[in-house]
């Protein structure tokens, strides 16, 4: 997979992509993701990416023209199969988009700032429009890294154990149960016996009782969506 993040910040983006699952991925030769800052695209002699909006509102808009030219040149070098903009305002982000843009070859995030984008560039260039909450942050370029991490760790081969990400929460709709590790009892407190029972059809069993009593306390919405 080949993930292209155009923003006009790209030093917010440096650490979380060369580090962890991200870097392992890149290690291996199963995804890489390329930073271009739009600002190396404008034709200002300043090279800004930004301007002043018609409506007098008070904030600035990113321009057309470079974000333009930026997408227009990544375009012609290879077929995307998603133009996203991350924005507060798009879908909802969740784990079945998650599995969707997992399969994609390549995939271009677009990283609002200031008030956001020309509304033209939404209209004629962009694919999808997806956010990760109900808030509004400085710029989209967290928001991007949130995503990224979250689709390039379901390819094959990323993880160390490929049937981690098969039990997530979200995978099958419901929360992940409880998880203990040694030892199996501290200061009194007890992994239940049943993990240390060996059974593993009880086991099982137990895994998805809990994963039903947790999302049923914490996450009801969840289980209306069915």
């Amino acid at each position: 997979m080949r993930i292209d993040i155009l923003t006009g910040v790209p030093e917010l983006l440096h650490s979380p992509m060369n580090h962890s699952i991200l870097k392992r991925a890149s290690d291996k030769g199963l995804a890489e993701v390329l930073i271009h800052n739009i600002r190396d695209y404008s034709t200002d002699k300043h090279n800004k990416i930004d301007d002043y909006a018609f409506s007098g509102e008070a904030g600035m808009v990113m321009s057309i023209q470079p974000i333009d030219d930026a997408l227009t040149k990544l375009k012609n070098e290879r077929e995307y199969q998603e133009v996203i903009y991350t924005t507060p305002d798009g879908e909802p982000f969740n784990q079945k988009i998650a599995n969707n843009l997992s399969t994609c070859k390549n995939l271009i995030f677009l990283c609002g700032h200031y008030k956001g984008i020309d509304q033209r560039i939404r209209d004629n260039l962009i694919t999808r429009e997806i956010s990760i909450g109900d808030y509004v942050m400085t710029g989209g370029e967290l928001a991007a890294a949130v995503m990224i991490d979250s689709i390039i760790r379901l390819i094959p081969g990323v993880l160390s154990d490929e049937t981690s990400a098969l039990t997530d929460s979200f995978q099958d709709g419901l929360l992940s149960p409880p998880v203990y590790t040694r030892p199996a009892e501290y200061k009194g407190w007890k992994v239940p016996e049943i993990l240390l029972s060996g059974n593993a059809a009880k086991i099982e069993k137990w895994r998805f009782e809990q994963s039903l009593e947790r999302t049923r306390r914490l996450r009801p919405d969840l289980l209306k969506e069915e």
